[in-house]
């Protein structure tokens, strides 16, 4: 492959599964009107699955990676999503409404209940040692420990290393945007919310140069994830602020230009699998 490849179309592949989970969720809940839950019961299970297949392949690297992601993806749409969805209705939540419109939906003001968790959660991964340049940097400059790794005689599974990224990445950043969100805290044109925009988009630069010097097919999908998480904060930040339609979120009035996302994530995975098996193919 020509050089800096693999890294575009890492990021250009996980960046297609992000409107791709935001459109399985509104169809789902328009669908499956009254079976939702029993049809997010469904996806997050079929992401289970590809996880539970990724780690029984471990030894093809892309191939693992690739279910990881695709089993992060749907086990936090159907599974940690809906499970929001379930709890706000069945508390009868009412949604954030500013200017006659719906500014955030019951399920993610229910959603900021799980900080807790989450920082309590993320503090395994600052005190564990990790390959994950972020919690080093703290390691090292923050706290100013070193951990030590002991020999390990057991590789950890690059499927279930990509899902817990996937899913741990994802609730931490909207968990992020909900606090900016919330007018007690910031607000939508908060300078707060703008730094938080523009300082992703910034950040998410900074990873995409490092990304692209990447030539290992599994490798470059594990750094595009936050990579691409990260930009896509200001994707939905600029979304929030009305500077352009989120197609996604209105599938069935946009289905041309979905159907569109969802066969050009077809196709560069397709294309990551064959260049993946050319690679393969060339004599050492």
């Amino acid at each position: 492959m020509k050089k800096y490849a693999y890294g575009i179309a890492a990021f250009i592949l996980v960046l297609l599964f992000m409107p791709i989970g935001h459109t399985l969720m509104i169809l789902n809940e328009n669908i499956l009107e009254h079976q939702k839950y029993l049809g997010a019961f469904i996806i997050g299970f079929i992401g289970f699955i590809s996880l539970y297949v990724g780690v029984r392949f471990n030894q093809k690297k892309g191939l693992a990676t690739l279910l990881g992601l695709f089993g992060g993806i749907l086990v936090w749409t159907g599974w940690v999503e809906f499970s929001f969805v379930w709890i706000a209705q069945k508390l009868q939540v009412q949604p954030l409404i500013e200017n006659g419109e719906i500014a955030t939906k019951p399920e993610y003001l229910v959603m900021l209940s799980s900080l807790g968790l989450l920082l309590t959660i993320l503090s395994y991964f600052v005190f564990s040692k990790t390959k994950c340049q972020f919690f080093n940097w703290i390691q090292t400059n923050m706290l100013r420990i070193k951990i030590k790794q002991k020999p390990e005689t057991y590789k950890k599974p690059l499927s279930l290393t990509t899902f817990i990224e996937t899913i741990m990445i994802l609730w931490t950043f909207y968990l992020v945007l909900l606090l900016v969100y919330d007018k007690d805290i910031a607000g939508d044109k908060h300078p707060l919310t703008y730094m938080v925009a523009f300082g992703s988009l910034f950040w998410s630069a900074y990873l995409f140069l490092n990304l692209i010097k990447i030539n290992k097919f599994d490798y470059a999908i594990r750094y595009a994830v936050p990579t691409v998480i990260i930009f896509w904060n200001f994707v939905e930040i600029i979304g929030r602020w009305n500077l352009f339609t989120e197609i996604w979120v209105h599938p069935e009035d946009y289905w041309l230009e979905n159907s569109i996302i969802l066969l050009s994530l077809i196709g560069f995975i397709g294309y990551y699998i064959f260049e993946n098996y050319k690679l393969k193919q060339v004599p050492k």
